[in-house]
C-alpha cells in the first residue's frame, strides 16, 4: 500500500496530467494526459496530439517520453515517474519498456485498451505501477468528452 506521503504526491503530479487532458479536450482531442517526474520535478508534460499531427502514435504517453529523454538527454528514463490520466495501451506501454520507465502511475483503468488486457508484460522487469490515482476525475473527463461527441 502506498503511504500517505506518497499519495499526496502521486495525486499532485496527477493533477498536473488532468490539467493536460483537459487542454487536449479543449483542442478536440482525447483527454488523455501525462508529465514525467524526475527527481521530484516535472521535466516533460503533454496530451493527446493524434488529431492535430494526423498521427495515430502521438498519445500523451509518446509525447511525454520523448520530450523527457530530450530533456535528459538519454533515451533511458529508470529514474523517473510517468503519470498518465489514463491506463496506457499495448504501444505505449511497450515505449515505457523500452524508455526504461521506472513507475507508472495512471488514473482511469482503460477496459477496451489497456496494456494490462492485451500486453501485461511489456512493462521493463522493475518498474513499478500504481493506479488508480484520481480515478474518478479521469474516468468524468473521458466520459464527458466522448458524452459530447455522441
Amino acid at each position: 500500500m502506498v503511504d500517505e506521503t506518497q499519495q499526496r504526491i502521486d495525486e499532485a503530479f496527477m493533477q498536473k496530467a488532468i490539467f493536460e487532458a483537459q487542454k487536449a479536450a479543449e483542442a478536440g482531442e482525447v483527454p488523455i494526459g501525462a508529465v514525467v517526474v524526475c527527481r521530484g520535478k516535472i521535466i516533460s508534460r503533454a496530451h493527446n496530439l493524434t488529431e492535430t499531427l494526423h498521427d495515430v502514435t502521438a498519445h500523451a504517453e509518446m509525447q511525454a517520453i520523448t520530450a523527457a529523454a530530450d530533456s535528459l538527454g538519454g533515451k533511458y528514463l529508470p529514474d523517473c515517474t510517468l503519470y498518465v490520466t489514463v491506463e496506457p495501451c499495448s504501444m505505449c506501454a511497450a515505449a515505457l519498456g523500452w524508455a526504461q520507465m521506472g513507475r507508472i502511475v495512471y488514473g482511469t483503468p482503460d477496459e477496451k485498451r489497456g496494456y494490462r488486457r492485451y500486453a501485461p508484460r511489456v512493462l521493463h522487469p522493475k518498474a513499478t505501477v500504481t493506479q488508480g490515482v484520481l480515478a474518478e476525475e479521469c474516468r468524468q473527463l473521458m466520459q464527458q468528452f466522448f458524452q459530447q461527441r455522441r
